[in-house]
C-alpha cells in the first residue's frame, strides 16, 4: 500500500537490511547544498531503529554527512520501494580487520515511507554482481559486514 509511514523498520524490512543489499543514499552536498545520490551495498540494520553502512572515508558521502547529517536511503524490497530517512553520524574512520579505509556511519531512523506509485508492486528486485576477483570480494564483504555487526563505541 502506497504512502504508509512508520518510524522504524518493519519486521519485513529489517532482515532485508541485515545483509549486503543494493540501496541508494541521498545526502545534502556540502558544496552545492543540493541533493547528492549514490548507490551503496555495505549496509546493516542492527535493530529496527538504526542502519549502519560503510563507505570510503574520503568519499563525498562521508564528507556530506559530516557537514549535514540528514540522509535518505531508498530500499527496493518486500514488493515495494521505501524511503528511509534520518540523521547520520560517522562512528569510525577505520574498522578493525578491514583492509580498506572505510568510514562506519550510523543513521537513526526517523521515517520509513512506502513510496511505490499507486497500483503497482515490485516483481523483481535489483541484482548486481561484483566485477573484480570473486573470492577477494566475498572475503572483503564478510570482513565489512562482521565489522558493522560487532562495532561498539
Amino acid at each position: 500500500m502506497a504512502n504508509q509511514v512508520e518510524t522504524s523498520l518493519s519486521e519485513e524490512l529489517l532482515p532485508l537490511l541485515q545483509q549486503e543489499r543494493f540501496v541508494t543514499i541521498a545526502t545534502v552536498d556540502h558544496e552545492t547544498g543540493g541533493p547528492n545520490v549514490n548507490a551503496i551495498s555495505w549496509i546493516y540494520a542492527p535493530d529496527k531503529d538504526s542502519i549502519r553502512f560503510c563507505v570510503d572515508k574520503r568519499s563525498r558521502i562521508a564528507e556530506n554527512i559530516r557537514n549535514q547529517p540528514l540522509v535518505t536511503l531508498t530500499v527496493i524490497g518486500a514488493g515495494s520501494t521505501y524511503s528511509v530517512t534520518g540523521h547520520a553520524q560517522v562512528l569510525a574512520d577505520s574498522l578493525e580487520d578491514v583492509p580498506l579505509k572505510l568510514a562506519l556511519i550510523e543513521m537513526g531512523i526517523e521515517e520509513v515511507r512506502d513510496v511505490m506509485f499507486y497500483g503497482s508492486r515490485i516483481s523483481q528486485e535489483p541484482k548486481y554482481e561484483k566485477t573484480y576477483d570473486k573470492e577477494a570480494a566475498d572475503k572483503l564483504d564478510r570482513q565489512v559486514l562482521n565489522a558493522m555487526r560487532t562495532f561498539s563505541e
